[in-house]
């Protein structure tokens, strides 16, 4: 089930398209609340995000088992830097995102739960009402959740211009790779998705 250079296994495809998607929602639903200050939607948001952070923190461990895989095409050496350079902000930037969020829901007082079931209690004052535990820890953690998530915006934006670069224009199979599709090379299957 490990990745070769011509196939990632199914595991690989999914918990990348499954972090993918979601924090591209995540990221929309950020903004949304943030524009249109939709307050409803913060328990779903942060509910969401703590379900999702396992799910990148297991992407990032199975990526560091298998390794970064090696680019199907002759790239020069600057895109090849400029793509394993925005392969780190997207893992880094993803398991960033929903810790910093974490971080600030609990520096603000507020405690975590997941769609109601309560992992952590809210920190309640005399007057039963939400007291921050640290607002200079809730301040940071709230500008690296805002940088971070503009970050991100950007590398998506790179990643899947690329992608489709690599499909469109250079047809050396990346694309077809990361959606578990055979490659080919000079018309010849190089591999089957396993």
């Amino acid at each position: 089930m490990k990745d070769t250079p011509q196939n990632l296994s199914p595991l690989s495809v999914g918990l990348h398209w499954l972090v993918g998607v979601f924090v591209i929602a995540m990221l929309a639903i950020g903004l949304a609340m943030e524009e249109f200050e939709l307050r409803f939607l913060y328990p779903v948001h942060k509910s969401i995000g703590i379900i999702l952070f396992a799910f990148i923190v297991w992407r990032v461990w199975w990526r560091a088992l298998n390794g970064w895989l090696p680019p199907l095409g002759d790239e020069p050496r600057w895109q090849r830097i400029a793509a394993r350079a925005t392969h780190w902000v997207l893992l880094v930037g993803t398991l960033l995102m929903p810790l910093s969020g974490i971080i600030m829901s609990i520096a603000d007082g507020r405690g975590l739960a997941v769609f109601g079931v309560e992992l952590l209690a809210a920190n309640l004052n005399a007057a039963g009402r939400v007291a921050a535990l640290s607002e200079p820890l809730e301040h940071l953690m709230h500008t690296i959740h805002a940088v971070t998530g503009k970050t991100l915006i950007a590398a998506i934006a790179l990643h899947t211009g690329a992608a489709l670069w690599h499909h469109l224009i250079l047809k050396d199979g990346t694309l077809r790779r990361m959606l578990a599709r055979p490659i080919t090379v000079k018309g010849e299957a190089v591999g089957r998705p396993k």
